[in-house]
């Protein structure tokens, strides 16, 4: 597989994925996997256009994810994009092997009351789905942009 980065971002593609993540990991495809944003033509298109030029976007919800990848090997340069640690723990759960996974931004809000980082604000769900990819031994880390240093939440 060419899954060169899985990163978890409440926000998707940004300037910080777009200038920072895509650059220093010569991504050509992004994938985001998310059950809400597969079916918001609108978003989606705003998404696709905020990726540079070269790089392909791809959406695709949850469990149709883990029913393509099974079947047909990432080839390409790809980053995989989270909106929330839920998603993620349930596409390595279905089989997708993670070494890491990079948490960027989780903002703060009312159900998002478990601060870990300035950036990072997860649920007990989500806490949990963190925690338990930690168990498997998946390195989970914050970091915002790559010349950060990493954070690990082990």
């Amino acid at each position: 597989m060419s899954i060169q980065l899985v990163r978890i971002d409440d926000r998707l593609i940004h300037g910080q994925v777009v200038t920072g993540w895509v650059n220093e990991y010569g991504i050509e495809q992004i994938i985001i996997v998310n059950d809400k944003l597969v079916n918001d033509s609108v978003q989606k298109s705003v998404l696709m256009m905020t990726a540079p030029a070269n790089v392909k976007v791809h959406v695709f919800g949850v469990g149709q994810f883990n029913n393509i990848v099974k079947k047909n090997p990432i080839k390409k340069q790809t980053m995989l994009l989270f909106s929330n640690p839920i998603d993620v723990h349930d596409v390595h759960q279905n089989g997708l092997p993670l070494e890491s996974v990079n948490v960027g931004g989780i903002r703060y809000n009312e159900t998002r009351n478990n601060r870990l980082s300035k950036a990072v604000s997860v649920t007990d769900q989500e806490k949990a789905a963190l925690d338990a990819m930690i168990a498997d031994g998946v390195d989970v880390f914050i970091q915002m942009v790559p010349k950060d240093k990493k954070e690990t939440l082990s």
